[in-house]
């Protein structure tokens, strides 16, 4: 009996006991709740590699590398090779493996990929971690295996690889998939999700901007987008639950050389292993 998918356009459900902890804590103080969401907020959560991504696991040259503009290790996976390479970024609570299905099709053209683990994601260690660490991974995975022609990212690594483009990442191309956008957006998203009351998303923000000495806004994908002139190919579902479409059809708005893809019923995550998918993305590296 074949097994039953999940539904691909269902929203992830934050855990009841956590949304009673979070009202617990409001109900203590306000200032000790936006604490608790910020921890929630930056601890992602590793999950054992399935075992469809088990090939590229075992084929992969995995090495760890420093980037010492963060002072964390992180572990490198190098799938194929060719002098042709391309890095794949994964997203919040993903792994190095985690576009396995794109880096298979990518092998079978002539591509070797190069993606990674996040701090504190898969093999890399760390328990907590924000995108401006994903970012400085990306600088530091160039300077020490680029140049990459194409560049990879789903979901918050979409958003980090514009941010990277921003910040000197040199590529050819880049393709995001699923990519957030807006970081206040996020934010408020994810306070609704905690079942908190929305000036704690206020809180939060001003929180990580006195914590880091950033402006959160600064990160949002469509002001990164605003200063990419490379050719990027923008994938979204209309049906995806996690970021709304909004989200991609907003970034393309702000590219100079953009191309917009949408999709219907894949969802967040199924998206990556589409086949309709996998071959937009291929004819867009090889077109000139």
């Amino acid at each position: 009996m074949a097994k039953k998918e999940s539904n691909p356009t269902k929203s992830l459900k934050i855990p009841q006991f956590i949304i009673v902890s979070c009202k617990i804590c409001a109900f203590i103080s306000t200032k000790l709740v936006t604490k608790y969401a910020a921890k929630l907020f930056t601890t992602p959560i590793k999950h054992k590699i399935p075992k469809r991504e088990l090939q590229m696991d075992s084929e992969s040259e995995q090495i760890t590398i420093n980037v010492p503009a963060i002072d964390k290790n992180i572990v490198t996976y190098h799938y194929g090779k060719s002098d042709h390479k391309i890095l794949l970024v994964h997203g919040w609570s993903g792994r190095g493996t985690q576009l396995f299905k794109i880096a298979d099709e990518l092998l079978k053209n002539g591509y070797a990929t190069v993606s990674f683990d996040a701090p504190a994601h898969g093999k890399s260690k760390g328990k907590s971690t924000i995108m401006s660490e994903f970012i400085a991974s990306i600088l530091e995975i160039q300077k020490q295996f680029g140049p990459f022609e194409i560049a990879i990212g789903h979901s918050l690594g979409g958003m980090s690889v514009l941010n990277a483009i921003k910040d000197g990442l040199q590529t050819n191309k880049a393709i995001i998939i699923g990519s957030g956008d807006i970081v206040q957006d996020i934010l408020d998203e994810f306070i609704l999700k905690l079942e908190l009351k929305q000036e704690i998303s206020e809180r939060l923000r001003n929180l990580f901007e006195e914590k880091y000495q950033v402006k959160m806004d600064d990160f949002s994908a469509y002001r990164a987008a605003q200063k990419v002139k490379i050719p990027v190919l923008v994938i979204h579902d209309n049906d995806d639950p996690e970021v709304s479409v909004k989200a991609g059809i907003h970034i393309h708005q702000q590219l100079e050389n953009g191309t917009l893809y949408l999709t219907d019923g894949l969802g967040h995550r199924k998206i990556l292993g589409n086949q309709n998918v996998i071959k937009k993305i291929i004819n867009f590296i090889k077109t000139n």
